[in-house]
């Protein structure tokens, strides 16, 4: 059993920036809501092609990000097969190992899996990701004073482990997900966003 997976992250939450979460701290507000969606540029997971495939995290999180305990519901793209859909799944809830499987181990309750349609777009530095109707955000990076973008590398937590992550800000972010309780409609709060590559 192994995966290989390539692609880029957008992640956005209800902290003001930065998010604590990566270094360690507790979140802005004791608890955390966040979207955390992966799309595959590339990728196989034991042999099932996911390319072009997208997973978003809706989560909440009670407490410090490192002690656990997160609700989530898990979104897949309506475009994949159900061997697709089963392949990701099993990367995401830790049975294939590798660095995801560090994340998964974090999770408390998995409260829906659903299959509705995404769109995740980067482009020149910024993003957009919309999960079914109920989910949206918009994400941009932060510059240095060369123009390059702000990167945070080596935190104690990484929902990319090995990569660095694009600081940046979302000047909206949109999320309702009754089973967790969460009802954000925000502006320039965290935002995310990475590329990476898991193998194991």
């Amino acid at each position: 059993m192994s995966y290989h997976l390539e692609g880029r992250l957008l992640e956005v939450c209800d902290c003001r920036v930065l998010c604590p979460c990566w270094i360690g701290e507790d979140p802005d507000n004791g608890t955390c809501d966040t979207i955390v969606a992966y799309h595959f540029d590339k990728g196989t997971i034991d042999g099932v092609d996911v390319k072009g495939r997208t997973l978003a995290i809706v989560a909440h999180l009670p407490g410090n990000i490192l002690k656990g305990n997160w609700r989530v519901a898990v979104y897949i793209d309506d475009k994949a097969s159900d061997a697709q859909q089963e392949a990701l799944l099993k990367v995401y809830t830790g049975k294939l190992g590798g660095p995801i499987a560090d994340i998964a181990k974090l999770v408390g309750e998995v409260v829906a899996v659903e299959r509705v349609p995404i769109i995740f777009n980067v482009k020149e530095g910024r993003g957009t990701i919309k999960i079914g109707e109920n989910q949206y955000a918009e994400l941009e990076p932060y510059q240095g004073a060369t123009g390059t973008t702000t990167t945070l590398t080596d935190t104690i937590f990484s929902t990319v482990p090995g990569a660095p992550v694009f600081v940046g800000k979302a000047p909206r972010y949109i999320s309702k997900q009754p089973a967790l309780g969460i009802n954000v409609d925000l502006k320039d709060h965290n935002a995310l966003q990475s590329t990476f590559v898991f193998d194991a």
